[in-house]
């Protein structure tokens, strides 16, 4: 079992036949993912690696039964292409798109959540993987492996890393996923452990934070309750007050969202905390064995 997509998974590509979209839609039919169709305004009525291209989202929907979507549209018009989304009925968008206007941002998550029809991951973000069964992302297939692991993160390269020690210590994974690092996500991390934790197919989790923002700290408050082994990383514990480290949502403010308040949090809800990416793999091993 995965959370969020699987084998089943229907995708069409918002901005498919751009230089980003386009290569990444290569990538995840090479996978496997079933990526029905695309769309780019304009090129409705062609054909783009094999698979119809549509003028507008609804189009696409009703054209192929699409049941969640990938956004690759440039950062002035990302926003509108989540809302089309919506409109259109799909369940399920990976806002990929980073240096979207926070404002536009604001707009869009909080219309979401507002109507609750439509889950977005991102933007900003590596999207989405079931090993073996659904490709939803700019991530390195290869990598990634089926298991009992679920895993969660802001940072997409951390990601990568942690899940190759995982992987070559043979702890698979059931679901991988990007939140984005952008201040404002569409998907917080508390929402990925409920999902993980009602999971029966996972028995673990890995959650990857970072410096900023407070996150963290409320997710932690949620693994209190779980019953499933949590391991943490955090990265950024060497940055100064106020720099942006990689993702604007990377900004210490006073003393709030910095790293040692996260690693404070993770340990009072009982999470094994790991001072290097290489040590995952035996602290989880450690935490499920226990």
């Amino acid at each position: 079992m995965a959370i969020l997509v699987d084998k089943d998974t229907r995708v069409i590509v918002c901005g498919m036949t751009g230089r980003e979209g386009g290569f990444h839609t290569q990538q995840m039919i090479e996978y496997g993912t079933q990526i029905v169709g695309g769309v780019t305004p304009g090129k409705g009525g062609t054909e783009f690696l094999g698979k119809p291209v549509f003028d507008t989202v609804q189009e696409a929907v009703d054209a192929t039964g699409a049941n969640s979507s990938i956004i690759f549209v440039p950062p002035p018009f990302a926003a509108d292409s989540v809302l089309e989304c919506e409109a259109a009925g799909i369940p399920f968008a990976s806002l990929i798109t980073e240096g979207i206007p926070t404002q536009d941002m604001v707009r869009v998550v909080n219309r979401l959540r507002t109507n609750g029809t439509t889950r977005l991951l991102g933007g900003n973000c590596a999207g989405i993987i079931t090993p073996g069964e659904c490709k939803m992302g700019i991530m390195p297939g290869h990598i990634f492996c089926e298991g009992p692991i679920g895993l969660v993160s802001r940072s997409g390269t951390l990601t990568y890393e942690i899940v190759w020690e995982m992987t070559r210590a043979k702890l698979g994974q059931t679901t991988c996923v990007g939140i984005g690092g952008d201040p404002l996500p569409g998907t917080r991390f508390i929402e990925v452990m409920e999902m993980f934790e009602n999971d029966p197919k996972t028995t673990a989790v890995v959650m990857i934070g970072e410096i900023g923002g407070s996150d963290e700290e409320t997710a932690c408050e949620f693994i209190k309750t779980m019953k499933k082994p949590v391991v943490g990383f955090i990265s950024g514990r060497t940055a100064p007050p106020g720099k942006r480290m990689g993702h604007a949502g990377a900004i210490i403010s006073g003393n709030s969202g910095t790293a040692q308040s996260k690693v404070d949090a993770f340990l009072a809800a009982g999470a094994a905390v790991a001072d290097r990416t290489s040590d995952v793999p035996r602290l989880l091993r450690e935490k499920m064995s226990s």
